[in-house]
């Protein structure tokens, strides 16, 4: 049997949220006073804002803010025509350090796709925006509400945590039940006068109070709609299956004049991007180590062994593969993965 759909009345009569409207008017009310300013924030740009969130998306907002990814990104690629356009080593560079580099690909076939069939105009509705590659029903309703505020609901990874202790929700989120429950409770709580600003208070919220690990309850200005008494316990989630420990063997082999041998990766995951060349570790054992690095990649954390070779005893790569030598200003300009952008840096700083 499926489960009901919640109403209006069912959440008047579960919980301790009886009254929507108040909760919606002391969630602006905080919003307006005490909201971030996020560079996202000060335009209603679509293009712009689906930029801002495909960045966001498994990624965290300090590490989008860093460095100025989003405005130097827009610096890059200003507008659709740019960024459809664009080469792939352009783009893979522009979207460095922030990982999941399909993301970056579906935004330029994104871009490609609004200008071939909908005469280079955003599709203004989430229907429409989530035709386009890449983006799902939380980016739709977020470009909707957010660039031209259209009233739709959105739920990611804050709001799931949000609703599912504001209701009290003791099921596992990631189920299709759960997750239709918590759109449903979404569109029932969405102000569909001020949808823009419900929608980035309501995510705010979740971001800065409602946090994954001892949540600021004491703090929380909408505290007193809450049902649940064990913040800490909810959401419930299916257990996290441990990281998969993986060692790779990698060469660092410089020319005296100064270039660096770097290998193209083939593979899907990073396919375009330049490394250090892979090699067994038995084909590099009686050489020296000079460096070693760990970093995490989708369940997996990798130790990275960096091993120095002279250019005239290069090992053979193991299959057939790219491998070229690189000045230190040609591999500035290259896109490279930041966990060997950072040891190729250190290595010819030492």
């Amino acid at each position: 049997m499926s489960d009901p759909q919640p109403t209006s009345k069912s959440i008047a009569s579960r919980h301790a949220l009886r009254d929507v409207s108040a909760f919606r008017r002391t969630l602006l009310k905080w919003f307006a006073k005490n909201g971030a300013d996020y560079p996202w924030r000060q335009t209603e740009d679509p293009y712009a804002i689906l930029i801002s969130e495909i960045m966001l998306q498994q990624t965290t907002i300090g590490s989008v803010i860093q460095n100025r990814r989003f405005e130097r990104f827009l610096d890059t690629f200003p507008g659709l025509h740019s960024l459809a356009e664009a080469l792939e080593p352009d783009l893979l560079r522009a979207w460095e350090g922030l990982g999941y580099y399909n993301r970056v690909r579906n935004l330029q076939r994104a871009a490609q796709t609004i200008l071939a069939e909908h005469e280079g105009a955003f599709p203004a509705t989430p229907e429409g925006l989530e035709s386009l590659p890449g983006v799902g029903r939380y980016t739709a309703g977020a470009v909707a509400s957010f660039a031209f505020n259209y009233p739709a609901p959105i739920v990611d990874a804050n709001v799931s945590r949000l609703l599912s202790r504001l209701f009290d929700w003791r099921e596992q989120i990631q189920t299709t039940g759960s997750q239709t429950r918590l759109w449903s409770w979404a569109g029932q709580l969405l102000d569909s006068e001020q949808p823009r600003s419900f929608n980035s208070a309501l995510m705010e919220l979740g971001q800065k109070f409602c946090t994954p690990r001892s949540p600021a309850c004491p703090r929380c200005p909408v505290r007193d709609f809450c049902a649940t008494r064990e913040p800490e316990k909810l959401p419930f989630k299916k257990t996290r299956r441990a990281p998969v420990k993986v060692d790779e063997h990698v060469l660092f082999v410089q020319k005296r004049n100064g270039p660096v041998l770097l290998a193209q990766e083939e593979g899907t995951r990073r396919k375009g991007f330049w490394r250090l060349p892979e090699r067994s570790h038995h084909q590099l054992a009686d050489l020296p180590i000079v460096g070693t690095r760990q970093y995490g990649i989708t369940h997996h954390k990798v130790t990275m062994h960096i091993y120095h070779c002279s250019p005239s005893h290069v090992p053979p790569p193991g299959k057939k593969t790219t491998e070229k030598f690189y000045s230190a200003r040609e591999i500035s300009d290259l896109p490279m993965p930041s966990p060997f952008r950072k040891a190729v840096q250190a290595l010819l700083q030492a």
